[in-house]
């Protein structure tokens, strides 16, 4: 039985003569036996508002604010509990699972996501569990973001976990992803070479730097051009998040649909009332960034063997595919 998720709500009415301060700070000293990094991951998760909105880790909190705080209480990640939630299992031995995740899906639980995730399905599907990570994420080895679809490697012991790990570590996985993207490129093939560092405006974003960062290499390949979007294949040479999303939007080619990266805007140069509805009704048809991880490839540490594993595009993509398709012909 999956345990309900119990909370705690605070609330606070700051009063005249309040100075300013950044609400973290003001959420870490107020409230009891809080850490800063907890109170962020609350803020993250849009558990704090504020005069009833959503509320930044740096927002200044100033007299006459209502501040509310949601804290969940249970379960815990490590109170992880089975549910019986339909899993595309692409393939399954003795030693790992590939599944074929579909957007909407947590890989894990955090704040406000301790059920429906990949780990709860995965513990109703089998008993075997790698438990190198901590005990809320059995079996993780690599995540996909929420709202990205595709191919997930899943270890069922530490060793296989440690050994397929590795390769991720020293980047001799083959990952390909399909993603649609706004715009056209000049070149059929190219490279995005910026490093990516966490935004300083909002935690839960990433941006690219020339000179703070992690170093992160994204190739791309053009499949196919539409007549405002592309059709991309592409490829990691880092694994760094939010990576692909992060670096099409540095260079003006944000991920279709894309909510945190402009990929929702209207990003097409007429205001033709016409062109605005049929790009509207594009993006109604893909309420998420129209990202898939397609393939993944690794050396199987146990049967002494590469292998290698694709998987189709879902069906939001591919009925964006053909709308685009017909409105370029």
């Amino acid at each position: 039985m999956v345990k309900l998720v119990t909370e705690k709500t605070y609330r606070f009415e700051i009063p005249e003569g309040k100075k300013k301060e950044r609400l973290d700070l003001f959420l870490t000293n107020a409230i009891e036996n809080a850490t800063r990094s907890k109170v962020q991951k609350l803020i993250d998760a849009n558990l704090v508002k504020v005069n009833g909105l959503i509320a930044k880790a740096n927002y200044q909190v100033k007299p006459s604010d209502i501040i509310e705080a949601v804290h969940p209480i249970t379960p815990r990640p490590e109170d992880t509990e089975p549910e019986d939630i339909p899993l595309d299992i692409v393939y399954e031995d003795d030693y790992l699972l590939v599944i074929n995740k579909p957007a909407g899906m947590v890989a894990h639980p955090a704040y406000a996501n301790y059920t429906g995730t990949l780990v709860n399905a995965l513990l109703h599907h089998t008993k075997k569990l790698s438990g190198l990570n901590d005990p809320g994420r059995p079996g993780i080895i690599h995540r996909l973001d929420k709202d990205t679809s595709g191919l997930l490697v899943v270890a069922k012991d530490d060793f296989t976990h440690a050994k397929i790990a590795e390769q991720f570590s020293k980047r001799t996985v083959e990952r390909e992803y399909h993603a649609i993207c706004w715009g056209r490129f000049k070149e059929q093939k190219g490279e995005i070479a910026y490093n990516i560092v966490r935004s300083k405006k909002d935690r839960k974003k990433f941006s690219t730097s020339e000179t703070e960062g992690k170093s992160a290499l994204t190739l791309y390949e053009v499949i196919e051009e539409f007549e405002f979007t592309t059709y991309l294949k592409v490829n990691l040479k880092t694994g760094r998040t939010h990576q692909i999303r992060v670096h099409l939007s540095s260079i003006g080619k944000p991920v279709f649909g894309d909510p945190t990266y402009g990929g929702r805007q209207l990003n097409y140069s007429t205001e033709l009332p016409k062109m605005k509805a049929r790009v509207q009704n594009l993006l109604d048809i893909m309420p998420r960034q129209a990202l898939h991880a397609k393939t993944v490839g690794f050396y199987h540490p146990q049967k002494k063997k590469k292998m290698f594993f694709d998987s189709e595009l879902p069906n939001d993509m591919k009925l964006l595919i053909e709308k685009l398709k017909a409105s370029t012909g």
